[in-house]
């Protein structure tokens, strides 16, 4: 793979932390403006140079950041506005939906200790959620919205309202539209917590750690819908909405298609736990409607799955058993790598998909680098950076480059294989001087026909220092 270098030509500064960057057309107008979303609730758009409010929704989030259980007053947090996506035909019907975590929702938790599963003892292994009324940090919401005639956004109906266990793994970038489906893509995690306690990403049932369509076409008249954490207590007109795509999933920032002879790859990152970082690839999969998979469950039967996508976790990280990381006392600078939950690395082996590239925690090779969180994958397919046409691009939010003397997010590309096979990866060099800040790569966006590439960058892992974003254009 081919070294390749990049410059980030700065499009907006201070904003504040940005979740969602894509562009789309606004209905009467011709040309794509740039939206950016922020963790805080605000979506701005950017028109020839000119930054303009499109829509607030601070007030209808949750606290961001604060001492509630499960933050530890820290500034760092996983929730807020998640997810924007346009309708298909937002020029013309002015349709868009958002994922947020509304506010008033602050729960205690679902834990009152920090989680680790120990092989040792079972019953760390078999954890299940209960008094889910009441043990729970937090409920996100997803909604559709309209742009009426007179340039004001409004609310039309909710779509779901889900209760999570945990303050983190609600997904960034979390909704988008399939081109190849038309529906609305929903990218959820596992509830947070680490490790999985529960083990929702694997239980049919559950709604955490799953990929999920929605046919927004359908229109349901239940203008209220229940908080719900499984598929069998949503209302029969919103089980109909639904199908669901892959299970498995321990965390995902979004879902990237690129069309290729006529038929259309799917990339997800996973965010990983201790090991690795993984991105995967599919092209044929066979969702089930959430019906069928509810029917299944009320006649004790397991539904058929052949063609069903599942990343393999809690089981798997990637190509890897999920394992914990323990200090050797003989030898300090070594460690013990353990098999969190054999069994279930066994059971889901077989079925479970192959990653097409990974990047690990720790890489002592010179060329490489060591991983902290994967932010953004997407696929490019302009010819502005020739080097990396057809590639998939991803981001890491603070990588450890051994010839790097500070801390920053990371820039990478990786390729399909024509033999199907995982692939390497390799850094992107960058030239920009961030000056003292630290710069955390935060998102990763493109616009319409993937030919442009945008980055999120913050200067700070709290979400409460405010005003210290930047969004770049990269170019050659």
């Amino acid at each position: 793979m081919k070294k390749v270098k990049v410059r980030l030509r700065p499009i907006v500064t201070k904003v504040n932390l940005p979740t969602v960057l894509k562009t789309a057309i606004l209905p009467g107008d011709s040309m794509e403006s740039l939206f950016i979303a922020t963790q805080v609730g605000e979506i701005f758009y950017i028109r020839n140079g000119d930054i303009r409010t499109f829509l607030n929704i601070g007030k209808k989030i949750i606290k961001l950041g604060s001492s509630e259980p499960g933050v530890s007053g820290r500034g760092y947090d996983e929730r807020g506005l998640l997810g924007l996506a346009f309708h298909p035909a937002f020029t013309y019907n002015g349709l868009f939906y958002l994922h947020y975590t509304a506010s008033g929702t602050q729960g205690p938790g679902a834990l009152s200790d920090h989680f680790k599963p120990e092989p040792c003892h079972s019953e760390t292994l078999n954890l299940k959620w209960t008094k889910r009324e009441t043990h729970y940090d937090h409920i996100d919401t997803v909604e559709e919205w309209i742009l009426q005639s007179n340039g004001q956004p409004q609310k039309r109906r909710t779509l779901l309202n889900l209760r999570r266990p945990f303050f983190n793994h609600n997904g960034v970038n979390s909704l988008n539209f399939s081109p190849e489906t038309g529906k609305l893509v929903l990218t959820t995690g596992d509830g947070g917590a680490g490790y999985d306690p529960f083990n929702l990403s694997q239980d049919d049932m559950e709604i955490a750690g799953k990929i999920i369509e929605i046919d927004v076409n359908k229109n349901h008249v239940i203008n209220n819908p229940p908080v719900v954490t499984r598929f069998n207590e949503l209302p029969a007109p919103i089980q109909e909405m639904l199908t669901v795509i892959a299970k498995g999933v321990r965390n995902i920032p979004g879902i990237s298609f690129q069309i290729y002879y006529n038929q259309y790859i799917k990339y997800i990152g996973n965010v990983g736990q201790d090991l690795v970082e993984s991105i995967f690839s599919f092209v044929h999969y066979k969702p089930i409607p959430v019906t069928r998979l509810v029917q299944a469950y009320l006649s004790h039967i397991e539904p058929d799955q052949t063609g069903f996508i599942n990343f393999g976790w809690r089981g798997w990280e990637g190509a890897f058993p999920t394992s914990f990381i323990s200090g050797c006392t003989e030898n300090p600078s070594l460690n013990e790598k353990t098999i969190a939950y054999y069994d279930e690395a066994v059971k889901t082996s077989a079925c479970r998909l192959q990653p097409l590239t990974y990047y690990f925690h720790k890489d002592p090779r010179p060329d490489k680098f060591g991983g902290t969180s994967l932010t953004g994958v997407q696929a490019y397919m302009g010819s502005g950076i020739p080097d990396l046409t057809g590639s998939i691009v991803f981001t890491d939010l603070a990588g450890d480059v051994p010839s790097q003397p500070t801390v920053k997010g990371v820039l990478a590309y990786t390729k399909v294989r024509t033999d199907g096979k995982q692939n390497d990866f390799r850094m992107i060099e960058t030239d920009y001087h961030f000056g003292n800040q630290t710069p955390y790569y935060v998102s990763l966006g493109t616009n319409l026909d993937q030919t442009i590439l945008y980055l999120g960058v913050y200067g700070s892992m709290k979400v409460t220092d405010l005003n210290q974003g930047t969004v770049f254009e990269i170019v050659q």
